[in-house]
């Protein structure tokens, strides 16, 4: 088997939404390194937006990006869902140095058009 190349820094992108939670790691160009989801670690349900779902796949990557020697990253949360900040403990907590934290849910700035107004 081929030596996989060393990535020292790389980038989470956590997307945590009602429904399920997503971790993808990517080198600092963006390429994907790593992923994993509820779903492929055996999660059904609502269970999958739960927040130990989301420490079960971020020992998941953990486990995948051994073999980059990854030491540092920045994370990206999209979402509003619970495992956020369980996913990003527990990458802390797993020997990742997590440099910046950033939310990059997307936020509507004006809205859908106004009905117009009503005619009696």
């Amino acid at each position: 088997m081929a030596k996989k190349r060393e990535v020292q820094y790389g980038r989470v992108h956590i997307k945590a939404t009602y429904n399920n939670t997503l971790i993808t790691v990517t080198d600092p160009l963006g390429n994907a390194l790593a992923w994993s989801g509820a779903g492929l670690k055996g999660f059904k349900g609502p269970r999958k937006a739960t927040p130990y779902a989301a420490s079960v796949i971020a020992n998941d990557i953990l486990q995948k990006i051994k073999p980059f020697n990854m030491k540092m990253v920045d994370v990206f949360v999209q979402g509003i869902g619970h495992g956020r900040e369980s996913a990003i403990r527990t990458l802390n907590s797993g020997g990742l140095k997590v440099g910046s934290i950033r939310d990059v849910t997307p936020i509507p700035h004006n809205g859908p058009r106004q009905p117009k107004p009503r005619r009696v």
